[in-house]
């Protein structure tokens, strides 16, 4: 690592130091030897980035129109892009090749940046998190009430009053997490983020060949340069609105920065990690927008103007009914998987800053194992009284507020209005600049700093536009049942 003896940060000791020796299997920070390369961390990226944001899509385009459309599109993928290729020179530090290693965003931004700063992303991490599981909790409750719907339509009709109330679906979803949360981390959730990974491929390739099917069919919807027509469609003001929101919804769909340093902790050390993810960000980002771009504008061609804020459960679809319901199946499986997959950082943090404040606390430290009958594939399973409390307190939680604010669109814009200029423009931004000691009012200070401005506007716009979205919607939503 280039240090003297006696000087070395413990966390950054070599092997020699750490008495490994000449061990392979052994990395210079001492921890299991990473082999992750291009093509794993590539796969991540897409897997990560892929998701129920893709849905909305559709509506997104729609409310902008061909021209606007895509370009906003291609804007938020070249601005990810940028953005990430900066965050992945933040995985060491102070140098990006031999530096420290930082295994989390969070420890990169106080490397860089200084506790306070840490303390600011930490908080934009952890409600970013949160607002993702409610988000996930109100997408699986519509897809489970789509296949009900799916259903009635086909026996009664397009025109029947098939419509669901969400309560009951949201109700099951929390139980299966409660039991799921018991899981004591990551490393026992491996099977399912794979499952999760192909749901979410499956559900977005059959909403892309629906869309083509559509189009193939002759059926030729209304669609705009400029989206949605004033006038016609919608008011001034609710184009504006609606406009802004639909920032937010793509913002949402290119959001992986929260797991962009953990998935660069996977990587082998040579090549140098940082250089090995610029490619595979390049990779993942394009192929993301490949498959954005066909999702959207296919859809907005299929369904123009009428586009639904999710085309797999808005009904854009009710032919084949079947196919809809394996794609509202695909998108459940994938969202419980996914849930766990962004509340499991909210428990391991939580709990591990309970027991350090309270180390003497039996309640808290105390752990029974549990032996599983063969029914249940046998082994042993943790149980602990705290995570039994907590997370159940916090599934609850979130099925609560969920309740309460069941629609999709707005919360997706929301969720990505939130958390798109803090995580993914902002502290990459300035921790290039203070790794880099790039000087105040140089022309690339300024310029990185226009940038980071011209996204905080367009974060508080859409933030605006998802927030009058769901004022709109709770002042008009009326629970329905399955007729």
């Amino acid at each position: 690592m280039g240090m003297e003896k006696g000087k070395a940060d413990p966390a950054t000791f070599s092997i020699a130091e750490a008495g490994f020796g000449d061990r392979t299997d052994i990395d210079d920070d001492g921890r299991e030897r990473r082999t992750g390369t291009l093509v794993t961390a590539s796969a991540h990226i897409i897997t990560a980035v892929i998701g129920s944001g893709v849905l909305s899509l559709a509506w997104a385009i729609a409310q902008l129109g061909w021209v606007i459309g895509p370009a906003v599109l291609v804007a938020f993928s070249v601005i990810t892009w940028f953005c990430s290729s900066l965050l992945a020179d933040c995985y060491r530090s102070p140098d990006p090749v031999h530096g420290k290693r930082n295994y989390t965003y969070g420890q990169a931004v106080r490397a860089n940046l200084g506790v306070s700063k840490y303390r600011l992303c930490s908080l934009a991490q952890y409600v970013n998190l949160v607002g993702v599981t409610i988000g996930y909790t109100i997408t699986t409750a519509i897809s489970m009430g789509a296949i009900g719907r799916s259903n009635c339509f086909h026996r009664n009709g397009h025109n029947a009053a098939c419509e669901a109330s969400n309560t009951t679906n949201m109700i099951i979803f929390a139980a299966i997490q409660i039991l799921l949360s018991q899981l004591p981390n990551f490393h026992k959730i491996w099977w399912l983020s794979i499952v999760a990974a192909v749901m979410s491929l499956a559900y977005s390739s059959i909403g892309l060949g629906l869309s083509i099917a559509k189009i193939a069919g002759g059926v030729h919807a209304k669609t705009a340069l400029t989206g949605v027509t004033v006038g016609v469609d919608v008011s001034a003001s609710e184009k504006i609105w609606r406009t802004f929101q639909s920032l937010g919804d793509i913002a949402f769909a290119y959001s992986y920065s929260n797991v962009l340093i953990e998935i660069q902790d996977t990587l082998r050390s040579s090549p140098a990690e940082n250089k090995v993810m610029k490619k595979a960000s390049l990779i993942g980002v394009s192929t993301t927008t490949t498959f954005y771009m066909l999702c959207g504008v296919l859809g907005y061609a299929a369904f123009g103007s009428s586009a639904p804020g999710n085309f797999l459960t808005g009904f854009g679809f009710y032919e084949p009914f079947w196919l809809v319901d394996i794609g509202n199946v695909c998108i459940i499986v994938h969202l419980v998987g996914a849930y766990q997959v962004f509340c499991q950082p909210i428990y391991q943090f939580v709990e591990g800053w309970a027991r350090s404040r309270w180390p003497d606390s039996a309640f808290l430290h105390a752990e029974r194992v549990l032996r599983l009958p063969a029914v249940l594939g046998g082994g042993e399973f943790p149980v602990s009284p705290l995570r039994l409390v907590w997370r159940t307190a916090y599934v609850v939680l979130t099925a609560v507020v969920a309740m309460l604010f069941p629609f999709f669109n707005d919360f997706l814009g929301l969720i990505g209005a939130v958390s798109f200029w803090p995580l993914t423009v902002y502290f990459p931004v300035e921790m290039y600049m203070a790794q880099a000691k790039v000087r105040r009012f140089s022309p690339t200070w300024t310029w990185m700093n226009v940038l980071s401005v011209a996204c905080l506007v367009v974060s508080v716009l859409a933030a605006a536009g998802s927030v009058q979205g769901l004022i709109k919607d709770v002042a008009g939503y009326k629970p329905f049942k399955v007729s």
